[in-house]
């Protein structure tokens, strides 16, 4: 075997189903390896795109998403979708190729110092240089990507190391100096000795690799906090996307949320945890819940800047923190009750204590949910308004009516998609997908890739602002190609409207946010997708049938609507 066969049998031992990639020279062994066991080589044409469907597959999976990419600019490419992976806690391993061993740090051909580039990005970054550590060193990255907190881990691999030995024996003595000068003989004996080193025997066999122990709460812990969540009088529950990290369980912890019968704001991928309308799901308010509240459990949210530092909570009510992450654990507000454990195994087994109920939380949660009703009337207002061209409550309000029930919301851009945050309500548990606390733009289409792979049925759609919209335009391309059917929507209100709300409020200057009303269905077209151009909100109904028909087809569909400016949302810059 070779280096590529070597890689590619680890990973098929652990149950990789997909490789993400952009090809390149330094990696071509792992993806012709990897074909021949029969996964998938998914090649998209930007490398963050790449990860960005190893990160979404990862999550709706539980298995670490693997993308292969070559060395120098195929690696710093992948740079944001790398920290974006990072602080969503995804468990994503990259490989980069690297220049030939003998010839690293002489000038070879995008030979850059890649470790000190990646190091500081990853949990755990190892360039490997000997064939037989090529197995170990990838069973340490899958390792490291499940452990603790989740996150990215990069393995650099050098060209040399993944071709046949006779191969590159042949590369290097083409490369080698005739001649029987003491230089020539000297060079050529150091490149035996190199290559006898790079190929010696051994290594071990790939084999699937245990799931990692996860921190538990203790039944201590779990006592103090059923005791003091069933004495509360208002308690509050919120749920964020590490609560979720063990996809499989996602059912169990909804069952035990639901068991908890505590009113729950759910963020990340946690949305969708207990369906759309359950009687427990506040979706609006929250900051004035959590305000009024005299018990907060964060169960996989850290207090950054989405909770204001933890300001949005009383500083009278008890806060029961869990999470994975000792550091967020604490993070701008010391808990009264901090639990470092996995927040989707504390859940069900608090809710396994059998907590006490307490019948002040039944008036409470329908006092949050008359705010919640009134919130929802106000939103319905709004969106039956008419201008020059579709109103984006109107029309987020419709895709939620059309939405199936297995379907997946992929969110990538800034006020459309916030707006679609109020008014989206994803069917089940894993089925939104945003950046996360990075607010990373151009995730669409990299998610949606790996999202429709794991989940081949679910109906997939991604939300767009136009502004997002530019960094995966091209990837429909990919789409066609690949065969992966999704609805793309692209808010098309010629701005980046995020910023433009509070810059021309703050500097009464629009400059740098105005974009065109583009054609971008055209574009798709010509990238062989369906294109629909959505102009009126009489023709919402008929445009959504048509593109979940198309969809149902087997053809990628993009919706290119025409919005109206609204003042739905106010304040746009998080400090």
């Amino acid at each position: 075997m070779h280096g590529g066969d070597r890689i590619a049998k680890f990973l098929a031992a652990q149950g990789v189903r997909q490789l993400f990639t952009l090809c390149g020279g330094h990696i071509s062994p792992i993806l012709s390896a990897a074909k021949a066991l029969g996964i998938r080589i998914v090649d998209v044409r930007d490398e963050a795109t790449a990860v960005f469907a190893a990160d979404a597959s990862a999550r709706l999976s539980g298995i670490p998403g693997f993308a292969a990419v070559t060395a120098g600019p195929g690696l710093t490419n992948t740079v944001t979708a790398i920290k974006n992976a990072e602080l969503a806690q995804s468990p994503v391993v990259i490989l980069g190729g690297a220049a030939p061993t003998v010839l690293k740090n002489k000038g070879a051909l995008q030979d850059i110092d890649q470790m000190s580039l990646v190091a500081p990005l990853v949990k755990h970054a190892e360039a490997v240089r000997r064939v037989r550590d090529l197995v170990p060193a990838m069973a340490r990255a899958f390792d490291a990507a499940r452990d603790g907190v989740p996150g990215p881990v990069f393995v650099e691999c050098p060209i040399d190391l993944l071709y046949d030995e006779s191969v590159i024996r042949g590369w290097y003595s083409k490369a080698a100096p005739p001649g029987a000068s003491l230089g020539a003989r000297a060079l050529r004996g150091y490149l035996h000795w190199h290559l006898g080193r790079q190929f010696a025997p051994g290594g071990r066999d790939p084999e699937p690799l245990p799931a990692p122990a996860v921190a538990r709460a203790g039944r201590g812990r779990l006592d103090v906090a059923a005791r003091t969540i069933a004495a509360a009088q208002k308690p509050v529950l919120l749920v964020g996307s590490q609560a979720l990290l063990d996809a499989a369980a996602a059912g169990e912890i909804a069952g035990a949320v639901e068991q908890l019968g505590v009113p729950v704001y759910l963020s990340g991928m946690a949305r969708g945890l207990l369906g759309p309308n359950h009687r427990l799901h506040l979706r609006h308010q929250r900051r004035n819940a959590l305000k009024e509240a005299d018990c907060v459990v964060l169960a996989g949210v850290p207090c950054d800047f989405r909770l204001d530092y933890g300001g949005h909570i009383s500083r009278r009510a008890r806060l029961i923190s869990v999470n994975r992450s000792r550091h967020d654990l604490r993070m701008n507000r010391r808990p009264t009750l901090a639990i470092p454990a996995d927040a989707g195994s504390f859940l069900r087994e608090l809710a396994a204590t059998g907590i006490a109920s307490n019948p002040a939380h039944a008036d409470w949660l329908k006092t949050l949910r008359e705010r919640d009703d009134e919130r929802e009337r106000g939103i319905a207002a709004a969106a039956a308004t008419r201008g020059e061209f579709v109103n984006p409550l109107r029309l987020l309000r419709e895709i939620d009516a059309a939405l199936d029930d297995d379907s997946i919301v992929v969110a990538d851009g800034g006020d459309f998609v916030a707006t679609a945050s109020y008014t989206l309500r994803p069917r089940g548990p894993l089925s939104w997908l945003d950046p996360g606390v990075f607010g990373t733009l151009g995730v669409g289409a990299g998610f949606a890739i790996g999202a429709k792979l794991q989940r081949p049925g679910a109906e997939t759609w991604i939300i767009y602002g136009d502004g997002a919209f530019g960094y995966s335009l091209i990837e429909f391309e990919s789409l066609v190609r690949l065969g992966i059917p999704v609805i793309a929507v692209v808010g098309n209100d010629a701005g980046w409207t995020q910023i433009a709300r509070e810059q021309i409020k703050l500097l009464g200057d629009d400059v740098g946010t105005v974009l065109a009303r583009s054609d971008y269905h055209l574009a798709a077209e010509g990238l062989g997708a369906k294109g629909l151009l959505l102009d009126s909100p009489d023709r919402i109904s008929e445009i959504l049938l048509e593109a979940k028909a198309a969809a149902r087809a087997g053809c990628p569909v993009l919706i290119n609507a025409l919005l109206d400016s609204t003042d739905f949302r106010e304040g746009s810059i998080s400090m």
